[in-house]
This record gives structure tokens, sequence and C-alpha cells, in this order.
């Protein structure tokens, strides 16, 4: 699951972000508006943290962008602001839940867990691909029936390459899917290559077939043969 957590106050966003990052999330900041608006034309994101008070602009003006523009992605906001027409405002313009600063990190936690409970229906948490079944609850995967034994990064690999099959996806797309933000801090890149090598190990000694395809010098493809 990837998050995008708009929010201003650095060591607030940096305390969340590693506190779900421990959660299995893929988490990315925005510290204003402008960055916040580029983020979402520019990426998907499941869920989604909303600061009302930015330096260069208000939330509910973003929050209306998020609507026209992502309205796949649940919403909470996260504000001091406290009063009930704020509350009751924000709501109304859309956000699926509204949290008051300060918070503590297991309850946003339990939050960001409902509000996408509520966007999922029970049929569509188990993702299915030919020989493949993933319970994207559990995070179990399972090759005809039998379980697969996948790493966290080896899961949500699979999960990416089967919900963009016959898409090419670049090195860049992955990395930036599996680390978010951090991409460009480690060398993460260069660990795509690996992750692919171990996931179709894990995959075809599992009794499953080899879907992914390299093209070269762009990427890769997952190709229902």
């Amino acid at each position: 699951m990837k998050i995008l957590i708009i929010e201003d106050h650095k060591d607030l966003a940096s305390n969340i972000t590693d506190y779900l990052k421990k959660e299995d999330y893929v988490c990315e900041v925005a510290t204003n508006a402008k960055e916040a608006l580029e983020k979402i034309e520019l990426f998907e994101y499941d869920c989604i943290l909303l600061d009302l008070m930015l330096p260069d602009g208000n939330g509910l003006e973003i929050l209306k962008h998020i609507k026209n523009d992502a309205p796949e992605s649940s919403i909470i906001i996260v504000s001091a602001k406290d009063s009930l027409d704020t509350k009751l405002t924000g709501l109304d313009e859309g956000a699926d839940d509204y949290m008051t600063k300060p918070f503590s990190l297991p309850e946003l936690h339990s939050r960001i867990k409902a509000v996408l409970r509520r966007k999922t229906p029970e049929t569509n948490r188990i993702l299915s691909f030919n020989e493949f079944t993933i319970d994207l609850e559990s995070k179990e995967c399972k090759v005809n029936e039998r379980l697969l034994n996948l790493t966290k990064k080896e899961l949500n690999l699979l999960i990416y390459f089967i919900n963009n099959q016959n898409r090419m996806l670049s090195k860049q797309a992955i990395a930036s899917h599996l680390w978010g933000d951090y991409t460009y801090s480690v060398d993460n890149i260069d660990f795509v290559y690996q992750h692919l090598k171990n996931l179709r190990k894990k995959i075809i000694d599992g009794g499953g077939k080899d879907y992914l395809q390299t093209v070269y010098g762009l990427g890769y493809k997952w190709i229902d043969k």
C-alpha cells in the first residue's frame, strides 16, 4: 500500500513515515501544497494523509483536487483544527476520516486500515492470476494452492507486476513503487535486479511459470504466456 503524507512539520512527517514503513507501507511526503499537487498528478496512492494548514495553501483546496484527480484514493485529514465546523466541512468535501492533532501513531494506523477496508470490498481482497492467488489482507501468496514464501518486497513486486500485466515497467518505476521517496537516497535501482532474480527463482521452485519478460534497455513486462 502506498501512502502520501501531506504535512509541513518535518518531524511529524518523519515519525509517521518511520512508523508506517515498519507496517509495510510505502510512504512519500509532500511538505507544501505545490509539491502535494504535483505528486497527486503524477502518482497513485491508496491513502492520503492531509494537513489543512500548509505554508502555501489551504488543505481543503487540495482535498477538492484529490477528489477530482484521484477519486480512488482514501483521504484522512490530520489537523490541529478541532472545531466541529472544520471537521464537518472536511468530511462533507469528501474526506473519509478526520483526526485531530496530537494523535497516537497506532490509532492513525488503525484509521488507515479502516478506510482502506471500506474502499476495498471483500471480493477484491483476493488477487488472482492463473496459478497465483494472493490474499491482500493476510499477505499470503499461493501457487497452485501451495504457499509461496516471499519477502515483503518480493510480494509487493509480484502484486505490482500482476496489476500492470503487459505493461513495460522501468527499473526506476519499480524502485519508486518499492521505496517511494527513498529511491534516490540508496542504490535501490541496482537492487531491483536482485529482487527480480529472487522472485523468479521462488516462483519456478514453487511450481509456477515465469511470466516475467526482460525488455533490454527499457525494463520488464509481466506477460500471460
